[in-house]
């Protein structure tokens, strides 16, 4: 069975080279049904919508690039004293039977199989992802031609879906907090929709759409159910963002305006705003960013009771998985190691080192399968277990 914690670093970049072409080309490959079997099978779903019971706009239905009225398919209820949407089920069908498409967003936070695939892709492109859920019957259509303000890589699942994938349109690279939302597909000499790819997604099949690239799906006749696992990828304005919010830290940022002097002062200060924003820019090259946003990187929501509460250490048959979905970096301070993840800083005994540094390669191992690859006892190890369960820095099942 395939490790779905390395389903797209381990197959995407032999096959694609990906990373090189993120957001700039269109990518399709096949893993093979079996490698994706196991990521969501429609007694997931089920199972899915009895316990989690998501409802809009988690959970909605379009259908011919509209979406369907709520009421149509959930009743009003109240639980512990909120009001909440219910999906009713004979509803659902009627829906889905009729040619409407089910979008299911975040799966990722609610099935440990999806999150684990996503977790791994959060490691390949270096960038928050979600994946949402699409499923359709028939040979209908839940959105017309369109783009997305963010990178894909859709893996199909189950049936088959026609893609068509038309190509970037008339304003490149457009963003979700753009100015300009006139962006219009690409067109041939004849004014029909120009074609990049097009193509029968079967099971295992995956394909990239870069962000603002216009595409057309439709079903097929029959089931169509894939993710779409979705990021955005920092830009020039993230770059430009942080760099103004470290400007509250300059005196000379922090003065007044002067909008009553003479022209010539005015000019003045403008020049010095100017060459002290240029210093601090040369300051803050891409590469300190980039590490700065990778030590930002959010943990994904675990927890790990009794472990962290309780006195017992883990015993050595005890799962132990890593945290931090980006390794993060470790600095030696004498006897101590420091690390970085989701924005805080630990200070920890030089110890636990080479036990974070083994987890972040291998992220999950019992605890006397660390033992022996640390080198220490299965004791120890489970001490040093139970200390960073503490900190959040891993779990243990």
């Amino acid at each position: 069975m395939t490790d779905l914690g390395r389903l797209f670093t381990h197959a995407l970049p032999e096959n694609t080279g990906l990373t090189s072409r993120l957001s700039e080309e269109f990518v399709h490959t096949d893993l093979g049904a079996d490698a994706v079997r196991s990521l969501l099978t429609f007694d997931d779903l089920n199972h899915l919508l009895a316990t989690c019971a998501p409802e809009p706009p988690r959970l909605r239905l379009h259908r011919d690039g509209s979406p369907i009225p709520v009421d149509r398919y959930t009743d009003r209820a109240t639980s512990s004293r909120s009001a909440r949407r219910v999906v009713r089920p004979e509803s659902l069908y009627t829906e889905l039977r009729a040619g409407a498409s089910l979008v299911l967003d975040s799966v990722d936070r609610m099935h440990p199989p999806v999150a684990a695939a996503a977790d791994d892709l959060m490691r390949l492109v270096r960038e928050r992802v979600q994946a949402n859920l699409y499923l359709i019957w028939g040979d209908s259509r839940g959105f017309d031609t369109h783009w997305d303000d963010h990178d894909t890589v859709i893996v199909q699942v189950e049936g088959t879906k026609h893609w068509q994938v038309h190509g970037p349109g008339s304003r490149p690279h457009p963003m979700k907090n753009d100015t300009d939302h006139a962006h219009t597909p690409p067109r041939d000499a004849d004014g029909e929709l120009h074609v990049v790819w097009e193509g029968v997604l079967r099971p295992g099949e995956v394909i990239h759409v870069p962000r603002g690239w216009w595409h057309t799906v439709t079903g097929t006749g029959g089931v169509s159910m894939h993710l779409t696992f979705g990021f955005t990828r920092a830009t020039g304005v993230d770059w430009a963002e942080a760099l103004v919010r470290r400007l509250v830290d300059e005196d000379l940022f922090r003065r007044d305006l002067p909008r009553f002097a003479d022209p010539d002062a005015r000019r003045k200060h403008q020049h010095e705003l100017v060459a002290r924003l240029v210093e601090l820019a040369e300051e803050d090259d891409l590469n300190a960013f980039l590490a700065e946003r990778d030590a930002r990187f959010p943990r994904r929501t675990s927890f790990s009771l009794p472990w962290p509460v309780g006195d017992e250490p883990p015993g050595p048959d005890t799962r132990v998985e890593f945290v931090p979905i980006l390794p993060p970096p470790m600095t030696r301070e004498g006897d101590r190691v420091s690390v970085t993840v989701a924005g805080r800083r630990y200070r920890l005994p030089a110890a636990v080192e080479p036990v974070l540094a083994t987890l972040a390669e291998h992220r999950e191992l019992t605890v006397s399968a660390l033992a022996e690859r640390v080198g220490v006892d299965a004791a120890e190890a489970a001490r040093v277990v139970s200390a960073l369960t503490r900190h959040h820095l891993v779990v243990a099942r």
